[in-house]
């Protein structure tokens, strides 16, 4: 795909959820995190609330008032805990 377009990597339950584990997706402008990120709920609705998910975008880990541009690569994650 050419274009305005970002690379999207889910993992765990959210690749689950998503029913794959990478897909490129039109982004025509730069927005923020959390709007990205409700706008992949409204798709997936088994996702909510977006407020817990997490994103690390061109492997940096990022919070929700991070931006998202065009030709950014997004991970989104579920939060783990550790023991």
């Amino acid at each position: 795909m050419s274009g305005a377009t970002i690379e999207v990597l889910y993992f765990a339950q959210v690749a689950e959820h998503m029913g794959t584990r990478r897909e490129t997706l039109a982004l025509a402008a730069p927005t923020t995190a959390a709007q990205w990120l409700a706008d992949l709920v409204a798709r997936c609705p088994a996702l909510a609330p977006a407020e817990r998910l997490k994103l690390a975008v061109n492997q940096e880990h990022v919070d929700h008032r991070a931006t998202i541009r065009p030709g950014d690569e997004v991970a989104v994650f579920e939060p783990v805990t550790g023991g």
